[in-house]
């Protein structure tokens, strides 16, 4: 699923709100959880899951055209577990198949 099939299935689950608008939404909660993290902070969805940064350490990496190696600085990478509830969502899922 991509954003604008969010925005649209929320626009459909909410027929009060006009598309425009549950598309601001969906872009506030975006910002903020990017906001978060790029600040360092964790930000917790209760049944939905977690989501946080990493430390990546540097490198040597492999340009993938040349075969070059190439120095890869430390860097910091977002990380997203799932909660349990969403876990179990997804296994049940999985199961009725």
């Amino acid at each position: 699923m991509i954003k604008s099939e969010l925005v649209q299935k929320i626009a459909d689950r909410y027929p009060e709100l006009y598309q425009r608008d549950a598309e601001n939404v969906v872009n506030a909660i975006l910002d903020e959880i990017g906001n978060a993290l790029a600040r360092g902070d964790r930000v917790e969805i209760r049944g939905f899951g977690a989501f946080s940064t990493k430390q990546r350490d540097a490198r040597v990496g492999r340009n993938p055209r040349t075969g070059d190696h190439v120095p890869v600085e430390e860097k910091l990478v977002p990380v997203f577990r799932a909660g349990k509830e969403m876990r179990e969502r997804i296994n049940r899922s999985r199961q009725q198949v």
